[in-house]
This record gives C-alpha cells, sequence and structure tokens, in this order.
C-alpha cells in the first residue's frame, strides 16, 4: 500500500477535487433525509469527489454543444473501445455480438431475477454483499438463500461446504455473484471462482457475475473475469454485469453493459427484456464511456494510488487508536469494511458512529444480518477527509470506551 502521496498524485487532487456541497448531491445533500443530521461527514454512497477525466469531458462538452439531444445507437466504435479495454487492461477476451445495454447495474440485477426465475424460486447470493442483490430477490418475491462468507485469518473466504449444502438442499434457480466484493474487498483468485463456479454450473445453475468494481485492483491481486477462468469453461453459464459507471464517476449517465456469451441465452434475453422495458441506450453515457476506455488510463492510474493512500491512512489511525478494529487487506473496490465490534455492541453501532464519530456511512446490517458492527467507508475521496473520519473514529472511542484502548 501507497504511504505517501508523490507531487503528481497532490497535484492531480488539487485539480480534480470538488466541493460537491448544494448540487443536489445524494451523499452530501441528503444528508438531513437519509441520518437526520445534515452535519455529518459522508463517507457512504459510492461515488467520488473527483472530476472525470478530462477526454471524458471534453467528448461531452462536444457533444452537449451539437445541441442535439436525439434518439441514438451504440456505434461500433464504443464497442471496439470497450472490448479493448477489457483486453489490455484484464486480459478478457469479449466478442461484439455478447453485448447488451442498460441503463445500469442494479436495474440489470432486477431484470436478470426476473428473466432467469419464477417467483417463489430461491435465489443464492454470498452475503455480505450489495445490498440490492439481497433487494433484487425480494422486490421480487423471490426466495432469498445467502451463502454466508467466512471472515477468517486468511481474510473473507467462502464457505464450500455450505455452499454444496446449499446447492444439494434448497436447488437455487440463479446465483448472484460479486467480483471485486462489494462491500469485503476480495478480488477473488482464478481457483477461488473455479471452487465456486464448478458446482453451481454442474447443477445447472446460472450465475450473474456483477463485476463493476474490477478496474479498482487495490492490491497485488490481478482481476479475474468469470468469462476468463479455467480458460473460459464456464462462459456459456454466465452472465457479466459491468459498467463504466464505478471506474469514472459517471453514475449518472446510466450506461451499462450485459455480458452474454451462450447465444442461446442472448434470444431468450433478448426476448425477454423487451417484455419489461423498451430503453434507448444512453447517448452521453455512451459518449463518456467510449472516451473513458480510450483515453482514460492516466486518470484511473491517479484515482487508483490515491486510493491506496487512503486505505494506508486509515489502517495507520486505527491500529495506533484503536488496535482491536479488525481490518481485512483491501483487494480491489475503494469501500473498507470496518469491524468495530471488539469495542461497540451492534445495537449502539448507528447511535456512536451518527452521534459520536459523526459520520454517515453504509452499516454493515445493510449488507448482511451477519455483520452488525461493521461500516462501509469510501475511499475515493479526499485523503483530508478519509483522514478525518478514521481520527474522528478513535476520538470518539476514547470518549465513550477509554477503559477498551
Amino acid at each position: 500500500m501507497a504511504n505517501t502521496l508523490t507531487t503528481e498524485n497532490k497535484a492531480f487532487i488539487k485539480s480534480h477535487l470538488v466541493d460537491r456541497h448544494h448540487t443536489n448531491t445524494l451523499k452530501w445533500d441528503a444528508l438531513q433525509e437519509r441520518f437526520g443530521n445534515p452535519d455529518l461527514l459522508p463517507l457512504w454512497v459510492a461515488d467520488m469527489e473527483f472530476k472525470t477525466a478530462q477526454p471524458v469531458r471534453d467528448a461531452l462538452i462536444a457533444r452537449v454543444q451539437e445541441g442535439v439531444f436525439g434518439y441514438s445507437f451504440i456505434p461500433d466504435s464504443y464497442k471496439e473501445a470497450f472490448i479493448n479495454w477489457q483486453q489490455d487492461r484484464h486480459g478478457i477476451t469479449v466478442k461484439p455480438e455478447w453485448l447488451r445495454f442498460d441503463n445500469g447495474v442494479v436495474n440489470s440485477l432486477y431484470a436478470m431475477v426476473n428473466w432467469l426465475t419464477k417467483p417463489g424460486d430461491p435465489v443464492l447470493i454470498f452475503q455480505p454483499v450489495y445490498y440490492p442483490f439481497a433487494n433484487a430477490v425480494t422486490d421480487t418475491h423471490r426466495e432469498l438463500i445467502s451463502c454466508n462468507l467466512l471472515n477468517t485469518p486468511q481474510g473473507w473466504q467462502v464457505d464450500h461446504e455450505a455452499l454444496h449444502t446449499i446447492i444439494r438442499d434448497r436447488k437455487p434457480k440463479l446465483a448472484i455473484w460479486c467480483s471485486p466484493h462489494n462491500p469485503v474487498g476480495r478480488v477473488w483468485q482464478p481457483e477461488e471462482l473455479e471452487a465456486v463456479l464448478t458446482p453451481l454450473v454442474d447443477a445447472g445453475i446460472p450465475v450473474v457475475s456483477d463485476e463493476i468494481h474490477e478496474d479498482f485492483e487495490i492490491g497485488d491481486t490481478p482481476f479475474t473475469s468469470v468469462l476468463s477462468v479455467a480458460n473460459g469453461r464456464f462462459q456459456d453459464h454466465v452472465v457479466v454485469l459491468n459498467a463504466p459507471s464505478k471506474t469514472f464517476n459517471l453514475a449518472t449517465l446510466l450506461h451499462s453493459h450485459v455480458i452474454i456469451p451462450n447465444s442461446a441465452w442472448r434470444k431468450g434475453y433478448d426476448d425477454f427484456i423487451k417484455t419489461i422495458h423498451q430503453t434507448e441506450p444512453s447517448l452521453l453515457g455512451v459518449v463518456a464511456g467510449e472516451a473513458a476506455y480510450r483515453q482514460g488510463t492516466p486518470w484511473l492510474d491517479q484515482i487508483i494510488a490515491i486510493i491506496r493512500y487512503n486505505d494506508s491512512q486509515v489502517r495507520h489511525i486505527l491500529h495506533h487508536g484503536a488496535p482491536q478494529i479488525h481490518l481485512q487487506p483491501l483487494e480491489g473496490t475503494y469501500l473498507l469494511y470496518v469491524d468495530l465490534g471488539s469495542y461497540i455492541p451492534a445495537d449502539k453501532i448507528k447511535d456512536f458512529v451518527q452521534n459520536h464519530c459523526h459520520l454517515a456511512v453504509d452499516y454493515g446490517a445493510w449488507f448482511s444480518p451477519q455483520t452488525p458492527t461493521f461500516i462501509r467507508l469510501n475511499l475515493a475521496t479526499d485523503p483530508q477527509l478519509v483522514a478525518r473520519a478514521a481520527h474522528q473514529i478513535v476520538t470518539a472511542l476514547q470518549e465513550t470506551v477509554p477503559q477498551a484502548l
């Protein structure tokens, strides 16, 4: 992990950091509505305070100056840029005919559940996990099943014994996977992915993999897509969801990918999706995404350096001020899952975080009933704010449970 910021990093922060107060931004301007206190320091929503890459802004400005925003389509040049990005950055082979498009990964999660299962069917997720996974199951009146991840001294792991038992006894009709994993920060190794995919595919269970965080390789483990595992052995049994939105801070431009290698599945998806929505592509989302994939690498490299530095800051401050706070290594995403349970009981977490730490965070209970003493911190922001948040946690612990420190 990076312990210092370079001169270049500091210059990047100065030129790209934005004060988002009073811009109708969810993270900063909805604190009263969401948390009951407008003065909390927000480290919750997974977006950034950094302007997107200059080539992306230039491409958007040029298109806006044309002044017409009529119906559009996805050009071949976009597909080429995306496919090259996947190959060059991650060694993932994507064919143009595999690509479908949507207005966001969460939207696609709901579509996947509706397409691949029926009301009442069991759907498998791996908690703790991004809470729209569970919502996509329960909101559509399916049965939610979780194979809970294990928080071990070697890091978060899949409970393979539980997985095999669930497959045998509960017979899920769909599995939804998260890679890299939000919120636990794992970048799964190829052999781990193969060990998860093999029993699911052998049982005829389709797998949908949310890979929206693929570009945030924070540790030393390179990202591996389910498309690439075992030389592509599982391609006909998986659907991958991803987008340029998380990587390049483009969330509200509403553009994402649905990657379906299996030709029969693609026809099934095409037949299904037109029954629930007839969505035109987001013109500006496509313009931004293509520019990002073609020219966004230098910008992303700066962002990753800042995330690594922020991760090292939090670990240093918490280790010295509250050494029993448990942190697993951050391998992927820009989201740090922090366990306060050694100091604060589950029923006191919300009061402690909001009224003593003065923070707005995503709570572990949102991701799983198994992690009620966890909080998730967004590291893709001003390093000064991240350090301030970590110090506020330590100070609050010193004031509320000094005997434990």
